[in-house]
């Protein structure tokens, strides 16, 4: 990555958690309203939830990716785009009106549409949709001059650890560059400057695999150009983002957060090289410590407090949690500051809380597609080769999410979403060397596998990983380092008949 950096390595290693116990301390979900299990259930979903030792036919309800809530796998690129399958009448309008914020186009301001304006001054997209595409993954830049809606720099100098967060003793402060803020926006209002060109190089280079086989992987290098406001402060560390998929999120919130940090092993004692760390977070919401889950770091704790951090950063829109009408313009820009807004209004900020509430129901209801070809030879397979690899012990495959007093459509469910939630040191390859909460500089969530076989589908430029880089499943796993390290060379050792069976069940996921 190209950036006048010099303090960044200082973040590639966290200082382990002093002897306590996170699950007894941190498991508040004040964003539920869970009622407790009974001993009967507990044995029951352990049961259901334990790993498969059978690959000759599929598990059962294998087929519903997200329990009652599956939606049918559509062939085309609205696939990622259908309501959760279980929602009443009712839901089914709210979840349309959401959609309907989802894809709304910000104006600026003034504007006669005072329900939409407000648009910047700094921005990164005009709507919600055009990063999420069709509710899936963004895209990187094709060519030096293309403006990336849907993939940006988030930057932090260090900095201290905030007041409220000192009990977690490896908790990384980090603070705003004092020029640019939380992250780049390459779109401005009219007489604004904007603040960077987003610019993408790739360097090629084969990996030679078992059975006379090679991939081309491609090594990303990022330059912030044309910086509108002056340099990036000498500390400044970068980290790219593509928006990553929406299908699946109210399911991830509502798993219990005892059964996430039952996963962690951050001493890894069970001596297989996996140790998985919850990420804790401060929720602007609640006012509290929280699990983070949501992210590419797990640097949120709900689908609100996500959905609201967006719209602020990424279009520029204030809201109750993040009242700035300014959205992430920094006391240096000072044109930006005192710009025209669309708050102060009766709604008081650029979107309500009304409305607020209205996307939020909409992106933790977006239906994950059923899954497809489970009884296939060449899918059984390849699910067997995917546990013998060592795979789920990041990318778990099943939970059952909190029996819901207020949620039915996420209440104790069955899902498989392939993932831990937790932070994994993923190497130095993969390395944004931007630590954010716990996570250090190697450090990433494991992604959710749901729906992934389905991603160019849904948008055919779509590319996976974090930045982007790779443009193919097998690609994607090839750039796996650090605890997934072993898994990724049995997976190179692999005869070229078993990768591809691998192959064929991740895309049936």
């Amino acid at each position: 990555m190209k950036t006048n950096l010099t303090l960044a390595a200082a973040f590639a290693a966290a200082t382990p958690l002093a002897a306590m116990d996170l699950a007894s301390q941190y498991q508040a979900e004040p964003h539920l309203s869970p009622l407790p299990r009974t001993d009967a259930e507990r044995s029951r979903i352990g049961a259901v939830t334990s790993p498969a030792t059978d690959f000759t036919a599929p598990e059962p309800f294998e087929d519903l990716p997200a329990g009652a809530a599956t939606v049918r796998a559509r062939p085309d690129d609205e696939a990622f785009s259908q309501h959760s399958a279980n929602l009443s009448f009712e839901q089914e309008l709210e979840f349309k009106l959401g959609n309907g914020l989802f894809k709304k186009i910000w104006v600026f301001s003034p504007a006669s549409t005072k329900a939409s304006d407000g648009l910047g001054p700094l921005y990164n997209a005009r709507s919600c949709q055009r990063c999420h595409l069709k509710d899936g993954r963004g895209h990187v830049p094709e060519q030096p001059e293309y403006a990336s809606t849907s993939m940006f720099l988030r930057v932090s100098v260090p900095g201290p650890v905030p007041p409220e967060l000192q009990e977690i003793g490896d908790y990384f402060g980090t603070a705003p560059d004092p020029n640019y803020g939380t992250q780049l926006q390459d779109f401005s209002a009219p007489g604004i400057t904007p603040e960077y060109t987003l610019q993408v190089a790739y360097e090629e280079f084969e990996v030679a695999l078992n059975g006379d086989e090679t991939a081309t992987l491609r090594r990303p290098s990022y330059t912030a150009a044309n910086l509108g406001y002056g340099p990036l402060d000498r500390g400044a560390m970068l980290s790219p983002r593509v928006a990553p998929p929406m299908i699946g999120l109210g399911l991830l919130e509502a798993i219990p957060a005892a059964d996430i940090f039952a996963h962690a092993d951050e001493e890894d004692a069970d001596g297989d090289g996996i140790s998985g760390r919850a990420n804790l977070v401060w929720s602007q919401e609640f006012n509290r410590i929280m699990l983070g889950r949501f992210g590419l770091k797990a640097g949120m704790a709900t689908v609100h407090e996500q959905s609201a951090s967006a719209f602020s950063g990424d279009i520029g829109i204030s809201t109750p949690l993040f009242p700035a009408h300014a959205g992430e313009c920094t006391g240096r820009q000072a044109a930006c500051q005192t710009a025209p807004h669309g708050g102060g209004d009766s709604r008081e900020t650029e979107i309500d809380q009304p409305n607020m509430d209205l996307v939020a129901f909409y992106s933790r209801n977006l239906g994950v597609p059923a899954r497809r070809g489970t009884s296939d030879p060449q899918v059984l397979r390849g699910k067997q080769v995917f546990y013998k690899a060592g795979c789920p012990a990041c990318h778990v495959p099943k939970y059952v999410t909190h029996r819901l007093q207020d949620r039915p459509e996420q209440s104790f469910q069955l899902i498989w979403p392939y993932t831990d939630l937790l932070l994994h040191d993923m190497g130095e390859a993969l390395a944004d060397n931007r630590p954010e909460g716990r996570a250090t500089g190697r450090e990433w969530r494991t992604a959710p596998l749901w729906g992934i076989g389905l991603t160019q589908q849904v948008s055919p430029r779509a590319t996976f990983l974090h930045d982007g880089r790779a443009r193919t499943l097998l690609e994607a796993v090839l750039w796996h380092g650090g605890e997934a390290e072993a898994a990724k060379t049995r997976v190179v050792e692999l005869p070229p008949e078993d990768r591809a069976a691998l192959i064929t069940f991740l895309e049936s996921l």
